[in-house]
């Protein structure tokens, strides 16, 4: 589907006034662009070109990564800083030429694809490589070359041919990686598991401050620019905190061995942000300048394909993955559409405001969208990547009901319409992935989260953060009265870590594995709990 821009009239009207924004005081310039995405046209003033010999220091600091494997095709990703906490990263407003090689062997005996892609300086020197007519189901290796510098060796794959019957897949699920949180010890152990994608589920980046000793990570050994210690809020402050972000090796290790599909929550723009309504009430039309800040610089580090290239505040994240007949992956937004959350946000009790019709979580396109897209799945799994949790959460005392307005919870009409969709699509394999909460659940899906007796029409599997809410504990104290209150969850757990969920033909097994604490770094990692879900018979029980 072609993206059509939402909010252009906003955005017109906001440009007049940029230099009254009290965000934009500093970049105001960086934010213009933010909405100004087009890169030169034929015929028009360019970047000069930069010679890539004059680069004098590793451009490769923030990594490389590939994402959304379709099964001829790869998308390749890397983003030149030699000086990744400052300005510009260290280059000149100048296009770099970037040679990129795809080999069958680690060791490039065997290239099979090479070419040339270029850094534009408008884009923050990102490249987004897509590499087309490759064999279905397979593994590839990939390198980045500028100058006489040589990226690290990435691996990714093609997925199964469209129809194929495909026997398994291993798929790991992230969220939520605070870096003043603690340490990514998680990925480092994400990177040397055996899976086939990485599934992240939202809050790639925090747009809190980080003190110079990198917050609770309480460094000793560095200090962090101040820049760092603010708020994001322009372009230029995104811009530069996900360069902090990937300067960490665990993460840049993990994207190096998996390919990833990203989709975004809050915090990669604000806080509990519902659509153009931001956490303080500030104008639509100032929050959309924001906004379109946090969607550029969000699709300049990460392995997008081109129709998710952003038009302003506007940016097309929902999309469908597949692979094979095994599973349909439907990747939602829950953020960029949503109804502003009811009753003013928080734990409520449930009324007439957040259980209206009117009420949307993904929007109404999207829902039509993922319930049509059912219609036409030959999937064996229908899989649902999104962000914030789907079933009923009771976190009251007894005898009384105090739901999540940012969570589904709060959106209960979007929410049966999306199952009256599932089951008008006969979907028989339902599983939703989700992120946000920062512990991790098992939960069966009932058909009326009102009725404990009702069916269980599929599976909710919750990965815990990688680092967000620091070390956590194995049992938070609402552990026994949370699962007592909510008899369709079958695990509760609060410490970081990940989860990685196998799909096959006959059932689907989920780990979720844990690491002791993240505020220190060189945790060991753990199994705290492992389920199967049976193909054709809904509803999770202990491996």
């Amino acid at each position: 589907m072609p993206h059509i821009p939402q909010h252009a009239a906003e955005l017109r009207v906001a440009a007049q006034h940029l230099g009254r924004r009290r965000f934009l005081t500093v970049t105001g310039a960086a934010a213009a662009l933010a909405f100004a995405t087009n890169l030169p046209t034929a015929g028009t003033a360019a970047a000069a070109e930069l010679d890539a010999r004059k680069i004098k220091s590793d451009p490769f600091t923030l990594g490389i990564a590939s994402g959304d494997p379709l099964p001829d095709s790869v998308l390749l990703w890397t983003r030149l800083a030699p000086s990744p906490y400052e300005t510009g990263s260290g280059l000149p407003a100048a296009r770099v030429d970037v040679a990129w090689e795809l080999a069958l062997d680690e060791r490039f005996r065997r290239v099979i694809r090479r070419g040339t892609a270029t850094a534009h300086p408008e884009y923050n020197h990102t490249v987004h490589v897509e590499v087309d007519k490759l064999a279905a189901g397979r593994v590839y290796y990939y390198r980045f070359r500028v100058g006489s510098w040589v990226s690290t060796t990435g691996r990714t794959r093609t997925a199964p041919a469209i129809g194929a019957k495909t026997s398994a897949l291993t798929l790991a699920a992230v969220s939520c990686q605070a870096y003043h949180d603690g340490y990514y010890t998680a990925y480092k152990h994400l990177a040397e598991d055996d899976v086939d994608v990485v599934l992240h589920l939202g809050d790639y980046l925090y747009e809190y401050a980080v003190t110079s000793a990198g917050g609770a990570r309480n460094y000793t050994d560095r200090v962090l620019p101040d820049v760092f210690n603010r708020e994001t809020t322009t372009l230029e402050d995104y811009r530069l905190r996900y360069a902090l972000y990937k300067s960490d090796e665990n993460l840049r290790a993990a994207h190096a061995a998996h390919p990833f599909v990203v989709t975004w929550d809050d915090h990669e723009t604000e806080n509990n942000y519902a659509g153009d309504t931001d956490e303080n009430g500030n104008p639509p039309e100032e929050f959309l300048l924001r906004r379109a800040s946090a969607y550029r610089a969000y699709w300049e580090n990460q392995p997008l394909r081109r129709p998710q290239t952003p038009s302003g505040p506007d940016m097309r994240l929902y999309r469908r993955l597949h692979w094979g007949r095994l599973a349909q992956f439907d990747i939602l937004d829950t953020r960029q559409y949503r109804t502003d959350q009811a009753n003013g946000d928080g734990w409520k009790t449930p009324t007439p405001e957040s259980e209206a019709a009117s009420q949307t979580l993904p929007g109404f396109t999207q829902e039509r969208w993922l319930t049509d897209g059912w219609r036409d799945s030959r999937a064996l799994w229908n899989v649902v990547p999104q962000q914030v949790t789907f079933s009923r959460r009771n976190n009251a005392v007894e005898g009384n009901t105090t739901l999540s307005m940012d969570s589904w919870d709060g959106y209960p009409a979007s929410r049966e319409r999306i199952l009256k969709g599932a089951e008008a699509a006969r979907v028989e394999n339902l599983m939703v992935l989700t992120g946000d909460v920062h512990v991790s659940y098992a939960m069966d899906i009932k058909r009326d989260a009102d009725d404990q007796g009702s069916r269980t029409v599929g599976t909710e599997i919750v990965t815990t953060s990688i680092t967000s809410g620091k070390d956590g504990s194995a049992k938070p104290s609402n552990w026994a009265g949370y699962l007592a209150r909510n008899p369709h969850m079958k695990h509760y757990n609060g410490q970081r870590g990940y989860a990685t969920v196998e799909l096959g033909q006959e059932a689907a097994r989920t780990d979720f594995k844990t690491v002791s604490a993240v505020t220190t770094p060189g945790a060991a990692l753990t199994t705290a709990a492992s389920f199967v879900t049976a193909v054709g018979e809904p509803g999770l029980k202990p491996a």
